[in-house]
Order: C-alpha cells, then sequence, then structure tokens
C-alpha cells in the first residue's frame, strides 16, 4: 500500500465536513490537486505568465517553454513516437468530438458501421450516435455479460468489414470494468477500422502504452490524474492527424492566411487555435511528475486492494447490492443500498464527512442495462486508505438504519 503519508501532500483534504474528517471517495469524478502541482500553476502565474509561440521577450519563450515541455512529458507518459502526436485539449469529451468531428465524416458513409458499447460515458456514446445520424451509418453494440465485461467472441461476431470505427472506454467509470483494448485493436484493424479509446478513467490509475495497444486514437483528461481542471490530450497516429482537419479556426493555427484560401500550421499546432490553456498544461505536466515519482505500477496495487478490501466489506451489508464484476483491476466499486434513491444514501454519508458519486454518471444506456436509474460510487485513488472504506461501510449501516422503513 502507499503510505498514508501521501495524503499530507493534499490540502483539501485536511478539513472537516458537517464535523468529521473530509473522506473524499469521488476521484473518478474529478481527483484532488498535490501541492506539487499546486504550486506549479502559482508560480506559473506568478513569474512566467505570457502567451505563447508569440512573443519574443524573455517571459514569452518561458511560458513556451513551459508549455512545450508539458507535451514532452505527456508524450513520454502514454509512450507516444512523438510530441507531434499530442494535441493538447479541454479534457477527453474534447478530445473525442475532434475525433467525430474531424475524423469521423471522412472516414465514414452511410451503410458504414461504428462500433460502441452500452457503457460507454455520453462523452464516447453522443458523438458517435450523432455522427451515424448525420452520416447514415450504422451504430452497433458489442453485448455486454451479465457482469458487464465484453468478450472477444462477441467483438469478433459485432466488428465486420463494414466497420469504420471502434470506440471504447479502457476502463469503465461506473462499473470498473478493465476492457481488453489490445485485442480489440487488432480485431479492428483486421477488418481495416480504427479504435478510438476513451483513456479518461485508466490513464490516472495504470501505465499505459499507446503503441504496444496499437490504438489510433486515445484520449484522457487532467483533472482525473491530479492536474488542474479544463486540460487534456488527445493522442493520435501521426499518419492519421495529418489527414484531418481542424475543427477551430483562429489564431495561432495558421501558416499562411489569404483573402479566399489559408494554410494551417504542421501537427501538433494544427488542432490548437487561440490561446491554449498554459497554466493546466504546466499544472498536468507537475502532475505527472508526481505520479511518476510514487509510481504508476505502486498507484495501481494499492487501488486494487482497496477495491477488494471495499468489496469484502460492503458485502457484509445486506440489502447492499454491487454492480461490475468482482475482482477488479481499478478502485471504482458502484452500487445501490436496496430500493433507497442513491441520492438520499449520497446526503447521509455527506452528513458523515463522506464524498460518494450518486446519479446515472453520465451513462445512462447503461442505467437502463442493469434496470437501475441510478447508482452510488465509491471511487478511490493513490490519497485513499483502508480506513476510508471503513468509514464507508460505517456511514452506509448508518443510513441504513436510517432507511430501515424503506428496506422493509
Amino acid at each position: 500500500m502507499i503510505s498514508s503519508n501521501i495524503r499530507e501532500q493534499f490540502p483539501i483534504l485536511n478539513q472537516n465536513i458537517n464535523g468529521h474528517p473530509l473522506v473524499y471517495l469521488d476521484s473518478a469524478a474529478t481527483s484532488q490537486k498535490p501541492l506539487q502541482v499546486i504550486e506549479a500553476v502559482k508560480s506559473y502565474y506568478e513569474w512566467d505568465n505570457a502567451n505563447v509561440h508569440r512573443g519574443v521577450h524573455t517571459l514569452g519563450s518561458r511560458a513556451t517553454d513551459a508549455y512545450e515541455g508539458a507535451r514532452e512529458k505527456v508524450a513520454k507518459f502514454i509512450h507516444a513516437r512523438s510530441t507531434k502526436e499530442i494535441i493538447f485539449t479541454r479534457g477527453t469529451t474534447t478530445a473525442l468530438n475532434i475525433v467525430a468531428s474531424s475524423y469521423g465524416p471522412a472516414a465514414v458513409g452511410e451503410g458504414d458501421e461504428i462500433v460502441i458499447t452500452q457503457m460507454e460515458h455520453h462523452s464516447n456514446f453522443i458523438p458517435w450516435q450523432q455522427l451515424a445520424k448525420r452520416t447514415g451509418a450504422t451504430l452497433k453494440f458489442i453485448p455486454l455479460q451479465k457482469d458487464g465485461t465484453v468478450t472477444l467472441e462477441d467483438a469478433e461476431n459485432t466488428i465486420t468489414d463494414k466497420t469504420k470505427i471502434v470506440a471504447i472506454a479502457y476502463v469503465s467509470n461506473v462499473m470498473g470494468v478493465t476492457n481488453p483494448v489490445k485485442e480489440l485493436a487488432a480485431i479492428a484493424h483486421r477488418h481495416g477500422a480504427v479504435i478510438v479509446v476513451d483513456g479518461a478513467q485508466s490513464t490516472p490509475h495504470m501505465k499505459v502504452d499507446v503503441q504496444e495497444l496499437d490504438c489510433d486514437f486515445y484520449a484522457f483528461s487532467g483533472h482525473k490524474m491530479l492536474a488542474p481542471t479544463g486540460i487534456g490530450a488527445l493522442y493520435g497516429k501521426k499518419a492519421l492527424l495529418e489527414a484531418m482537419e481542424p475543427v477551430e479556426f483562429g489564431g495561432e493555427m495558421i501558416d499562411d492566411v489569404g483573402l479566399y484560401e489559408s494554410t494551417w500550421k504542421e501537427l501538433p499546432w494544427k488542432f490548437e487555435g487561440g490561446t491554449p490553456i498554459i497554466a493546466g498544461a504546466v499544472g498536468l505536466g507537475a502532475a505527472i511528475d508526481f505520479l511518476q515519482d510514487i509510481g504508476l505500477d505502486n498507484i495501481h496495487r494499492h487501488e486494487m486492494q482497496l477495491a477488494a478490501y471495499a468489496e469484502q466489506r460492503l458485502s457484509e451489508i445486506s440489502d447492499l447490492t454491487i454492480y461490475g464484476p468482482r475482482n477488479r483491476q481499478v478502485g471504482v466499486v458502484t452500487f445501490n443500498l436496496g430500493d433507497v434513491h442513491p441520492h438520499d444514501v449520497a446526503t447521509v454519508l455527506d452528513a458523515e464527512g463522506i464524498a460518494v458519486r450518486a446519479g446515472h454518471h453520465c451513462c445512462q444506456p447503461l442505467m437502463r442495462w442493469l434496470q437501475v436509474s441510478s447508482t452510488a460510487r465509491a471511487s478511490f485513488y493513490l490519497y485513499n486508505t483502508e480506513q476510508d472504506v471503513d468509514a464507508l461501510v460505517q456511514a452506509l449501516i448508518k443510513a441504513k438504519e436510517y432507511f430501515a422503513y424503506e428496506l422493509g
């Protein structure tokens, strides 16, 4: 397990909520930020604040070096071949929409297929749904097993020579399912399709090698991996990105502007019109340094141990249903307490100082597949401990007593 001293690096955790020590179990929605990241952003604004790629003065040069240095860190972090394959975005949602809006219309036409699953976050669902509507393509779904996983046999039966795009989450934000992305990429490529990976829930928690996965596009957000909100990245294979048209036009993404024709800068800047999220990129670079100092393997083991402990302890509570596979590989545990609405459960937990997510988690198709309207979700990260799990269990027992009349 990671040392509990790591919590000292996260000042927000050192507070009471409703008279109780804060137990933050909502990192799948957004992670907390360590002092190293906070100080990096603060230092940028105090000493280096200037626009990038434009001025020759000292502040502009320092800001540009920090911004492009962060891109280099991202490329190494996910093992991209080149920084030209890393596009800074506002986050996973923007990155996936770039692929759907730019690559999609050129690759998909009437009669073609787009393959996804019902477990997808709306950010990796709606763009493909809308692309299918615009182009006349067919949207297809790899079936889910009873525990929410997908099988390669079902993928083989769903992906055909008509399939142009396969889009799937590496890790489900609801059930903690880890999908076999490398094997799915191989199937997609055999049929001439590209694979787009939603890496929002995988990148913060495990080592990612986009070359080993052989994915064509990979999207993730900084705010789920200790960085500020509003920053993320899209990885794309260079040849694919070079063939794509920008989706935003304006300053900094142009090479030459004429009265009737314009040309674009080379990668990656042709996709980064306007003033970029400079401080966010600086914070993302600092977050990557922090994560690498601890080690992604250590973080992964820590979360798996917490998830196993949470499953064990939560299973002791009668009337509590846990969704998704057992022996999950990430620290996400989603549950319901009888027929009590998850918002009511979360409200009682908050009164005990415990923050969990309640709702449909931007996964309404999955909720319908689970035959529920919503669920509660506890998600763990490197700063959580077994004591946090124990506090959750005790608060749920209290919630069960409070709602005893609804539980019969």
